[in-house]
């Protein structure tokens, strides 16, 4: 007799234990690596417009430095804001962290409307887009409220959806339900998937 697939929510509560059992230098070490690969990988060094998120409650791979580095490389930071009433997001354009973000009512950093000018989505080069699990052929298990999944069809065919995660994030099967979308590439902290 077969068993039953878990459930979304049974696979980000596993996932979160998880990630929650590391050690915070198994974490850091795991998060290097996945940074490593993530700026010699030959799509994110061409990109110009990188649409990026900073880390969330929910985000696994934390990516403040990344963000940090983008700039020594040159790169056009777009980050998120996020709107909880349409579950949608306006990508803003991230000159100075440190002056231009603000926390939201969820506890989130995001642009500050008052200080970022919103990019279209259309000029995005590559997008990292967040999540909890995911699978080989690019499927995808979000935090449950949809916001990348709304965005992911809008985004251009030729921008690059890229997701981090720890190797341990990685589960044989995503079930994706008709609203939920792939990723073209993941990048591990053993390897890089490419799903293009």
């Amino acid at each position: 007799m077969e068993e039953d697939p878990k459930t979304k929510f049974e696979i980000r509560k596993d996932i979160d234990m998880m990630i929650d059992s590391l050690a915070k230098r198994e974490i850091t070490d795991k998060t290097i690596a996945i940074e490593k690969r993530l700026f010699e990988f030959a799509n994110f060094i061409e990109s110009n417009i990188t649409l990026l998120y900073f880390d969330g409650k929910k985000a696994k791979v934390r990516t403040r430095e990344i963000v940090q580095r983008c700039y020594h490389y040159n790169k056009i930071v777009v980050l998120p804001a996020f709107d909880p009433e349409t579950y949608t997001m306006t990508l803003m354009k991230v000159d100075n962290p440190d002056k231009d973000l603000i926390v939201n009512a969820q506890g989130m950093s995001e642009p500050d409307p008052q200080r970022c000018r919103v990019v279209p989505i259309e000029v995005l080069d590559i997008a990292l887009i967040p999540g909890i699990a995911f699978d080989e052929k690019g499927g995808r298990i979000g935090s449950g409220e949809g916001y990348y999944d709304r965005l992911i069809p809008q985004l251009s065919a030729t921008t690059r959806k890229v997701a981090l995660c720890f190797e341990s994030q990685m589960i044989p099967q995503v079930q994706m339900e008709p609203h939920d979308k792939y990723i073209d590439i993941i990048i591990t902290e053993e390897r890089i998937i490419y799903k293009i």
